[in-house]
């Protein structure tokens, strides 16, 4: 009985705040954006942290490399498990339980973290808590809601959210590695552990998935559908494509949707191979921890400008050569990685910097509205929660490949060249894919006419 009157009040306060916002003289995805950007701040920057946290946990437990950056690994592949799992709550319930469930996963990992003295406690806080409850927060989960509330701007609104991810690196991560100096890194996580339960938690209580769930429209458009939006702008380019009503089965018959997949993958091989073990390698090269650390915090800090620009230049020119452009700017950082190892200079590093955040942090931006113009619908979560598998794996294979290279060969050298190929690989990838044969962009559809 106490529990049928809870749920009667909680859904009452629901309604309530649904009217409300109805009402409300702005356009509530706009808000959704700005909840994202501080969810995708604190998150991203949990997950990223990894790289800071890998010298005090080698240097105090001696564990190898590859064995450390497993952990990292671990987290991915978890989460790659129970992707198509993610989609279909999406579809079902919504983005409200993924992130309420991904933000108690994440502190209580963090949490619980302090307390580890084996490598199997290391992969369960770490990787299995911290990793999967991120990765529910993260790009992924965000890239399947987020572009509901849009249709004619939705590089730049994804772009907006996901620069969270600098602006969280600036102020996180630096302020994580100076705890890591004065305190230790386990002070470091019972403080990032707080962030994420009292900001996060409360937050999440005010997501929702769609726009019609609060009598809405994307873009803000009164009284008019999604459908009703793309048929004013006219940006369907095959009607026989866009007609069909997408299921997992039937994407999976396509090659489109393996070309997705095979680039998403390769994609995701490369930057996390790289953002990984950055701070580790720039140490060994010559520079300080303190500067290593700097370099981590600004890549995310100036790809908060590279994740609005590739977003909003995506909905001009076409989400391709973004895309290209985008895995231009990670293919550049490797090959500067690698040029740092005989030659370890500022501007090196500063050209790895601008190039990995300027562009190769843009592609966050691109993978939602990507997957949505070739295969919106009613299944569109379920869709991109399989596609999803492909980003967490190569998330996952990527650091922990790189680690084993390097504990076999003692260099990153071969590790990077193959970083650099994958992001050429991804390019070329979804050129194939071609989503303009699909649906145009907002610029597109302007410049034909």
């Amino acid at each position: 009985m106490t529990r049928a009157v809870a749920v009667k009040k909680t859904s009452e306060s629901d309604s309530v705040l649904k009217r409300w916002i109805s009402r409300a003289p702005f356009y509530y995805g706009w808000v959704l954006i700005g909840i994202a950007f501080i969810t995708i701040a604190i998150g991203i920057s949990a997950r990223t942290s990894f790289s800071l946290l890998l010298p005090p946990l080698i240097d105090e437990f001696h564990w190898s490399r590859g064995l450390a950056s497993g952990s990292f690994a671990f987290g991915f592949l978890v989460s790659a498990m129970i992707s198509p799992t993610v989609g279909q709550v999406m579809d079902r319930y919504g983005p409200r339980v993924l992130l309420l469930a991904g933000a108690c996963f994440t502190a209580l990992g963090l949490l619980f973290a302090t307390m580890m003295q084996e490598p199997w406690q290391l992969y369960a806080t770490l990787g299995f808590l911290v990793g999967g409850g991120t990765n529910l927060m993260g790009f992924s989960v965000h890239s399947i809601f987020l572009p509901n509330w849009f249709v004619r701007r939705r590089g730049l609104a994804l772009g907006i959210a996901f620069s969270g991810a600098g602006v969280g690196a600036l102020v996180i991560l630096p302020w994580l590695q100076e705890i890591i100096l004065r305190a230790g890194w386990r002070a470091s996580c019972l403080a990032l552990g707080a962030v994420v339960l009292l900001v996060l938690v409360p937050l999440s209580f005010f997501v929702w998935q769609r726009p019609q769930d609060l009598r809405l429209e994307p873009d803000g458009q009164r009284g008019q559908t999604e459908a009703e939006v793309s048929a004013r702008v006219s940006n369907v380019v095959d009607h026989a494509w866009v007609n069909v009503e997408w299921t997992i089965a039937k994407a999976m018959r396509t090659h489109r949707f393996w070309c997705i997949i095979f680039g998403y993958f390769c994609a995701l091989f490369a930057w996390y191979s790289v953002q990984v073990h950055q701070t580790k390698y720039l140490v060994e090269v010559g520079f300080s921890p303190a500067t290593s650390a700097w370099a981590l915090a600004l890549v995310s800090g100036v790809g908060m400008f590279g994740q609005i620009g590739m977003g909003a230049l995506s909905d001009r020119i076409g989400r391709e050569w973004a895309w290209a452009a985008s895995c231009l700017g990670s293919a550049i950082s490797c090959a500067a990685l690698l040029a740092l190892e005989g030659t370890p200079t500022v501007w090196l590093l500063y050209v790895m910097v601008l190039s990995q955040g300027m562009l190769g942090y843009g592609m966050t931006s691109l993978m939602g509205p990507i997957v949505m113009e070739m295969f919106q619908g009613k299944s569109f979560g379920s869709i991109f929660g399989v596609v999803t598998i492909a980003v967490m794996a190569g998330g996952a294979v990527g650091p922990w490949v790189t680690g084993v290279i390097y504990d076999e060969t003692g260099s990153y050298r071969v590790a990077f060249a193959l970083s650099l190929a994958c992001c050429l690989l991804a390019s070329i990838a979804i050129w194939i894919a071609a989503p303009r044969k699909v649906r145009l962009v907002q610029g597109r559809i302007r410049s034909k006419k």
